[in-house]
């Protein structure tokens, strides 16, 4: 027996595997879609927390897939090759030639992301849409209005595409064997041709597709906040609309927030849109109370 008190940190350290311990039982056999891009793919420390991460959550029984993005590397490659970049939407047009890039671009980060995982202790496989039809694409078509005439146009994106169908099976190998799948936002269309899907779409069909009880959208932001600047920690599809509809909801988390809409409404239990610059943000939002995150559940 000892007359020392308790390590304060110690007991904190305990305190937070208890209060994990209910999360870590309801979650455990489910399957998780996380979404991984933004600035957090390009600082050294942050990749290295979410490569633990992934493996922590596969190693308490959790099933991660990861979908990643690559857009500033694929614009940082093309401005390199002196190929522009325009953008309709939020989404880049792209020609022959930039899907090329951005195909060779999203190859390489597919494999560096898996190979984090696999430092980490984890068994990673770097896969794309293309591989085993998993996802079979369509092209995508935008409309927009001259501001001079207020006619709304169909502007050709080229080959920027979105998922027609899902095909989970070899989602399924790989978790059965407790591999770790890693996604790149590449399909194939009915009609040969590859197409570039944004990441956040890509991630949210796979995670309504395999039934998944969590979407993670890993992004440069806490959430949606409120206009006073407070982060909004639960919403509703309902919710979403009238925030949307009062200006609340604007610019490029409108898309995010319909991902999440559109995952919860197609079976997933719920989505969140977390910051991926904090570190070890999804362990925060998935084994604490508090959360880290705007959750967006049915």
């Amino acid at each position: 027996m000892t007359d020392h008190a308790p390590d304060p940190a110690m007991l904190a350290k305990t305190e937070t595997l208890v209060e994990a311990l209910p999360y870590l039982q309801q979650y455990a056999g489910k399957t998780f879609v996380v979404k991984y891009g933004g600035h957090a793919m390009g600082d050294a420390g942050l990749q290295q927390d979410f490569a633990q991460d992934i493996v922590l959550l596969k190693a308490v029984g959790i099933n991660p897939v990861v979908v990643h993005g690559g857009g500033p590397q694929i614009g940082s490659m093309l401005k390199r090759l002196g190929i522009q970049s325009q953008f309709v939407d939020g989404l880049r047009v792209t020609d022959a030639a930039t899907a090329e890039v951005a195909e060779m671009v999203l190859g390489a980060i597919n494999k560096e992301i898996a190979a984090w995982i696999n430092r980490a202790g984890g068994t990673a496989v770097g896969i794309s849409g293309k591989d085993a039809h998993l996802v079979t694409a369509r092209k995508v078509t935008r409309t927009v209005r001259d501001p001079g005439s207020a006619i709304e146009q169909e502007v050709d994106l080229g080959f920027v595409g979105e998922p027609d169908t899902v095909d989970r099976r070899i989602i399924d190998v790989m978790t059965a064997q407790n591999v770790i799948p890693v996604i790149a936002p590449v399909g194939a269309g009915l009609d040969g041709e590859t197409y570039n899907i944004n990441a956040d779409t890509m991630a949210g069909s796979v995670a309504a597709a395999i039934g998944a009880a969590r979407l993670m959208l890993l992004t440069d932001v806490p959430g949606v906040l409120d206009k006073s600047g407070g982060l909004l920690t639960d919403l509703s599809p309902a919710d979403i609309e009238g925030l949307i509809a009062d200006g609340t909801i604007s610019g490029g988390m409108i898309p995010k927030i319909e991902t999440c809409v559109a995952a919860v409404t197609g079976g997933v239990d719920a989505a969140v849109i977390l910051d991926g610059r904090v570190p070890h943000a999804m362990l925060l939002e998935i084994f604490t109370r508090k959360g880290a995150g705007t959750l967006v559940r049915r």
